[in-house]
């Protein structure tokens, strides 16, 4: 890389460890930026052009949210309904999600998610007193949740961890196992077996609710619900364990935020939303529909466009001490969940599961420190948090 205003690459590691301080920069020098890798990419950081884009569904198209190859599946689907779909079918393939990710049912799965907590817990303890908080612990709830909701085997989460590395830090290259399995070819796979043994919604998954509905009395297709399986296993895995880690990350650092949420429950809410403003993990990419200036700058049909939500809750001119993580913040409408019309449908469950990780952590070890910050590893691409988490229990 030459430059980040004219040159930047989100793929590499540095841009994921020094994110912060480059958005800041970029705010003062280039607010949005440009590069000529991927066939052309735009970087806007400031709050005002993020959220102008994120609800533009004119000049911006949804079809690819991973910065790569153009992908296959046309809009208004996309590869991975209802992120990548484009309205108007974009409102029928999230309407299709709603139900399964409503309130009522993902606050059932929280005496199951806090008891597998725990469970990681008892082992890291026992390992300890130095350990790694991601790999040991942060990286193993969201997989654990989200491959039981799927009906998909537990014990494939290194299996889902190598194709979400791999995918999200990548910008979305192919990538096969050592036995020449892709992606698609495991979720075809697992969506057969459900097609071979079928089940009610009642008794059944998300795979097997997917199977069973329909848009204006036709099923979907294999590929609609192939692409379905995939975004949630991408967004409901990497993104949940990287808010998780970025928060044990700062509560390393900071036995002073450590010892206010253990005195304080009710400051608790507050402090998860903080979390995830100040560590938001995700960035979506979009691509130009039109030609089209975007803050005097000329986007051409086609062009890559990178929305950084985590840049967006960092912007001063949107948020009061917007570089200082402040606990008890009361006005906080931040973009963690991204903003406009592809809102994540998942909030209820990310929030669930980063606040009982949380909170479970901080019950059984409410003192850990750093054991070197120059051995956290960074995730890269499109997906912010930290990879490797070395931590002493003291």
């Amino acid at each position: 890389m030459t430059s980040w205003e004219t040159d930047f690459d989100h793929t590499h590691p540095d841009y994921a460890e020094n994110a912060p301080a480059i958005w800041d920069q970029l705010r003062e020098s280039c607010p949005v930026a440009r590069s000529e890798r991927f066939g052309g990419v735009w970087l806007p950081v400031r709050h005002e052009d993020v959220d102008a884009i994120a609800h533009d569904t004119t000049n911006y198209s949804s079809q690819g949210v991973i910065v790569g190859e153009p992908p296959e599946v046309p809009a208004p689907m996309g590869p991975a309904p209802p992120i990548t779909s484009d309205p108007p079918f974009h409102a029928i393939a999230r309407r299709l999600l709603l139900p399964p990710f409503a309130p009522r049912p993902i606050a059932e799965l929280g005496p199951s998610t806090r008891q597998f907590c725990h469970q990681l817990i008892d082992g890291l303890l026992e390992a300890g007193p130095e350990i790694d908080a991601a790999t040991g612990y942060a990286q193993e709830i969201p997989v654990r949740i989200i491959a039981d909701m799927l009906g998909l085997p537990e014990e494939d989460g290194d299996l889902y961890r190598f194709f979400i590395r791999n995918i999200v830090e990548t910008a979305g290259v192919d990538i096969r196992t050592d036995d020449d399995i892709s992606f698609d070819d495991y979720l075809d796979e697992k969506i057969a077996e459900h097609r071979a043994n079928p089940r009610s919604n009642e008794d059944g998954d998300l795979i097997d609710y997917m199977i069973n509905a329909d848009i204006e009395g036709m099923p979907l297709e294999d590929a609609h619900i192939r692409g379905t399986v995939a975004l949630l296993l991408i967004a409901g895995i990497d993104t949940t364990w990287s808010a998780i880690g970025s928060s044990l990350w700062h509560l390393a650092q900071h036995p002073g935020d450590r010892k206010r949420l253990i005195e304080d429950p009710e400051l608790r809410p507050f402090a998860i939303e903080e979390f995830l403003r100040f560590y938001a993990p995700v960035t979506m990419a979009r691509i130009a529909a039109t030609d089209h200036e975007l803050g005097g700058c000329p986007v051409n049909k086609g062009d890559w466009l990178l929305l950084p939500f985590p840049a967006a809750n960092r912007d001063p001119e949107a948020f009061e001490d917007a570089g200082t993580v402040v606990l008890d913040r009361q006005r906080n409408r931040h973009g963690a969940f991204g903003l406009g019309i592809h809102r994540c449908l998942g909030s209820n469950l990310a929030r669930l599961e980063l606040s009982i990780a949380v909170e479970c952590w901080l019950e059984r070890i409410p003192d850990f420190e750093l054991i070197d910050p120059e051995t956290v590893r960074w995730s890269a691409g499109q997906i912010r948090g930290p990879r490797e988490l070395p931590v002493r229990i003291l």
